[in-house]
Order: structure tokens, then C-alpha cells, then sequence
């Protein structure tokens, strides 16, 4: 998979789709043994981003709180020594955790996996520093 056009196919297939426009495409990724009804869920954005005019690029973000509701120190420690993937990001008025890939010869997992994390370590970073389910 080396083109957006066939990572958004997959996405559409795969995914839970709530937002689809041209070069973004959001999803929501369930949580929990009954994510349906009772589970928690993260709002997950995809975007093509064009990296020196040149080369095509994936970014993977998702909010997880409101800048002014948390303590900027502890959440950076906590992600400075948990976290695998990503990085974390001021976007407006939300923290949000992110992580790019080149879509040159992208494979599946290479996407997946990235994806997964980014999603679930900001359901946890959500639930510890909020408590709540906002995103």
C-alpha cells in the first residue's frame, strides 16, 4: 500500500468510520467487552500530509484533554515513561497524542499497529487524567 487513496479503502473497510472528507478521514476505535453500548471509545483522526511538497505522509492524532484541565508536567512524565509510540501535541485547545508515517511502501501492520496504540494510549491517558470519556 504505497497511495492514501488505498489506505483510506482499507480504513473504510476496516474501521468505524464517522467523518470522511478529502486528505482526512476520522474514526472511532471501541474499547471493552461490550464497547457497543457500555465500553469507551476514541475519536481518531487520519490525515495526508505532504512532507517538503514531495512526500506522501499518514498522521494518526487523538485528542485526549483540554490543555487547561490538566498539569501539562504530569502528563508529559507519564508519556515520557509509558508511552512506545507518538508524541504528544498542543492542537487549539487539546493535548493530543500523535504519530506520522511515510506512505511509501507502507505495509498493513506498519499502519495497524501504530494506529492501536496511538488510540489505545490515549484512552488511558484520557481515563487517568479526565476520568471521563470526552474523546
Amino acid at each position: 500500500m504505497a497511495q492514501w487513496n488505498d489506505l483510506v479503502a482499507y480504513i473504510r473497510q476496516t474501521y468505524r468510520v464517522i467523518r470522511d472528507d478529502p486528505g482526512e478521514i476520522r474514526i472511532r476505535v471501541l474499547f471493552g467487552d461490550d464497547a457497543e453500548t457500555t465500553g469507551r471509545a476514541q475519536v481518531v483522526v487520519i490525515a495526508r500530509e505532504i512532507f517538503d511538497q514531495r512526500e506522501d505522509w499518514v498522521q494518526i492524532a487523538t485528542p485526549f484533554a483540554r490543555v487547561d484541565e490538566v498539569d501539562l508536567l504530569t502528563v508529559l512524565t507519564e508519556v515520557g515513561q509509558t508511552l512506545v509510540v507518538g508524541g504528544l501535541v498542543v492542537m487549539g485547545e487539546h493535548l493530543v497524542l500523535r504519530h506520522s508515517l511515510p506512505l511509501l511502501n507502507l505495509d498493513l501492520n506498519e499502519f495497524t499497529d501504530p494506529l492501536e496504540l496511538v488510540a489505545g494510549s490515549a484512552e488511558l491517558l484520557e481515563q487517568q487524567f479526565t476520568g471521563r470519556d470526552d474523546y
